[in-house]
C-alpha cells in the first residue's frame, strides 16, 4: 500500500510540474480554419486526394493540386521477370502457310543476315574502336589481335567498328583512313598479303615490282618520311591463324610492318584459335611488335537469348514460344556457345513446323472430304495454336544438329572412358589441338578425385585410349615412352559435351 501511494504521489508531482511549466509558457490557441496551423493535431488527409501529398503541405494545396499521371517508365521499375517482353506481346501470331511471311522469318534468322545492332559485344567493340581512334588521332601505327571461338561475333563486331569509325570521322572532321579487309584463307599465296597492302598506295614505279618483292617495297615505303596528308591504312585480316599453319615468317613480317619508323599501317588480325597468342606472341614480343590482345568469349545462355530476341523483335509477328528460345540457348551454350549453331537450330525448327503444318492441312482436307461423303459437318480446324515454334520443334532440331552415331557411341561407353573424353575436352579448350598421355592422365585423375571415383592406373588408361582410337574417337600417336604419346580428338568436342551433358557429374565438370 505505501508503494502504491508513492507512485500516485509521483504522478501527481509530475502533472503539477507540467501544469507549472505550461503556465510559465503561455500557449496561443488557433482554430483549424487557420491556414498556417502548425500546432495541434494535424488534419487527416484523404488518400483519394493525392498519393504524392507530403505531410507538411496544406490541405488546400492538396485539394487543388491534381494527381499526376503515372510515369511512362513505370515498367522500368518493375522486377526484371515481371516486365512483359516486347517480342511476345502485342503482336499477332504468324502464319507459316504465308510464303512471304515464311521467307521473311527465315531471312531474319539466317546466318548471313547481319543484324542492325550487335548486342552482347559492346565492351569488345568499344575496346577495338578506342584502339583505332587513338591510332588515327595520333597518326601512329599499331597492331591488334582479336581471338575467340567460332561463332562469337568477331567478324560482325569488326564490321560494326568500321561503320562507327566512319561516323566518328565525319562528325569530328578527322581524315578517315583507307580500309583493306580480306580473308587469309582466300589467298593463293601467303605473301600475296603484302601485294594487297601495297596496292592501296598505288606506287608510281610499277616496273620495279617484278624485281623487288612487295614486302621490300613496303619496308622501304614505311622507312622514309611520308608526304604531308598521307592517309593511315586500316588492315583487317580475318582467319589469321591460317598463316600460322602455312607460313609463320609471313605473320611475323606482317606485324613488324607496324613497327617501322614512318609506318601508317593499323593492323587488326582476327583468329579462331584462342591459344594462338600464346604460340606466336612471345616471338613477336622478342621482335618488339607485340600486339594488343582482345578475347571474345563463348556466348552464354542469356546472351544467346538476347541475340535471338533482338533478331525476332524486328519481325511484325510472334514466331517462337519463349520457352523454345530458352531451350535452344541453353543447349547451344552448354555445347559450344556458337551463335551460328543457335541460328541453324532455329531455322531447322521452323522447317519442322512448316512440314508439320503441311501434314496437318493435308490430313484435315482428307477428313473433311470423308465427312462430306458421310453428310457430316466437318469440325473447324484450330490452326492458331499450332503456328508458333514450340519446344518439341526445337528439341528435335537440336537432336538433328548434334545427334549422330558418334553421340550414341559416346553415351554407350563405360564410365571411365567417358571420363577420359571429358578430361580431353577440358584440356583442348582454348584451341589446343593435342596433348600427351601424361597430361591426360593428370586431368583424368583430377576429375576422378573430384567425384570420389577411384582412378585407374596409367597402363589401363593407355589401353582405354587405344580402344577409343579403334572406335575413331581419339588418335593415339607413337612414342617410346607411353607418357609422351600424343593424343588428339578425331571428333568435335561439342559432340562429346552434348552426349554427356545429360549426366549432372559431367555437366558440372564441363562447365
Amino acid at each position: 500500500m505505501p508503494t502504491v501511494a508513492g507512485r500516485r504521489s509521483s504522478r501527481a508531482a509530475d502533472s503539477t510540474a507540467q501544469i507549472g511549466s505550461a503556465a510559465a509558457t503561455p500557449v496561443k490557441y488557433r482554430f483549424r480554419s487557420d491556414s498556417n496551423d502548425s500546432i495541434g493535431s494535424p488534419m487527416r488527409k484523404s488518400p483519394r486526394l493525392c498519393t504524392h501529398a507530403s505531410p507538411n503541405s496544406s490541405l488546400k494545396d492538396n485539394v487543388i493540386e491534381k494527381c499526376p499521371k503515372p510515369s511512362m517508365n513505370l515498367l522500368s521499375r518493375l522486377p526484371q521477370e515481371e516486365k512483359p517482353s516486347d517480342n511476345f506481346v502485342k503482336k499477332p501470331t504468324w502464319d507459316p502457310s504465308d510464303a512471304e511471311q515464311l521467307r521473311t522469318v527465315k531471312e531474319a534468322i539466317h546466318v548471313s543476315t547481319a543484324p542492325k545492332t550487335v548486342v552482347c559485344r559492346e565492351h569488345e567493340q568499344n575496346m577495338i574502336f578506342e584502339f583505332c581512334k587513338n591510332s588515327i588521332k595520333q597518326e601512329k601505327a599499331g597492331s591488334l589481335y582479336v581471338c575467340g571461338c567460332p561463332g562469337t561475333g568477331k567478324s560482325l563486331s569488326m564490321e560494326k567498328v568500321k561503320d562507327t569509325l566512319v561516323n566518328w570521322a565525319n562528325e569530328e572532321g578527322v581524315q578517315l583512313p583507307d580500309m583493306l579487309s580480306f580473308n587469309c584463307t582466300s589467298l593463293t599465296n601467303t605473301s600475296e598479303i603484302f601485294s594487297k597492302i601495297l596496292g592501296q598506295y598505288n606506287p608510281p614505279k610499277k616496273q620495279n615490282r617484278s624485281s623487288t618483292s612487295s614486302l621490300e617495297l613496303l619496308r622501304n615505303l614505311y622507312s622514309q618520311k611520308q608526304p604531308p596528308g598521307t592517309k593511315m591504312l586500316l588492315v583487317v585480316a580475318d582467319e589469321l591463324d591460317y598463316l600460322i599453319t602455312r607460313d609463320r615468317a609471313v605473320l611475323h613480317d606482317l606485324f613488324m610492318l607496324t613497327t617501322l619508323p614512318f609506318s601508317k599501317c593499323i593492323l587488326l588480325g582476327i583468329a579462331n584459335a584462342i591459344d594462338l597468342a600464346d604460340r606466336f606472341i612471345p616471338k613477336l614480343e622478342s621482335l618488339n611488335c607485340k600486339p594488343m590482345v582482345i578475347t571474345f568469349r563463348a556466348y552464354s545462355k542469356d546472351q544467346i537469348v538476347a541475340i535471338l530476341q533482338e533478331r525476332l523483335s524486328a519481325l511484325p509477328c510472334i514466331v517462337f514460344q519463349p520457352q523454345a528460345v530458352e531451350l535452344c540457348a541453353r543447349r547451344v551454350a552448354a555445347a559450344s556457345g556458337d551463335m551460328r549453331k543457335a541460328l541453324s537450330v532455329c531455322r531447322s525448327a521452323i522447317e519442322m513446323l512448316e512440314a508439320e503444318r503441311k501434314d496437318l492441312m493435308s490430313d484435315s482436307t482428307l477428313s473433311s472430304l470423308d465427312m462430306i461423303g458421310d453428310q457430316q459437318k466437318p469440325a473447324p480446324l484450330d490452326i492458331t495454336t499450332n503456328n508458333m515454334v514450340r519446344i518439341d520443334h526445337v528439341a528435335a532440331a537440336l537432336s538433328r544438329t548434334y545427334k549422330s552415331s558418334v553421340v550414341d557411341t559416346i553415351q554407350s561407353l563405360p564410365q571411365h572412358q567417358q571420363i577420359i573424353l571429358c578430361s580431353a575436352v577440358k584440356l583442348f579448350r582454348g584451341g589446343k589441338k593435342d596433348t600427351t598421355i601424361g597430361e591426360l592422365n593428370k586431368s583424368y585423375t583430377d576429375v576422378c578425385k573430384s567425384a570420389s571415383i577411384p582412378p585407374v592406373v596409367i597402363s589401363e588408361l593407355l589401353s582405354m585410349c587405344q580402344v577409343l582410337d579403334d572406335q575413331g574417337i581419339l588418335k593415339l600417336g607413337q612414342a617410346r615412352d607411353d607418357k609422351l604419346k600424343r593424343v588428339t580428338l578425331k571428333i568435335d568436342g561439342a559432340d562429346i559435351v552434348f552426349a554427356l551433358q545429360g549426366v549432372r557429374f559431367f555437366r558440372n565438370c564441363l562447365e
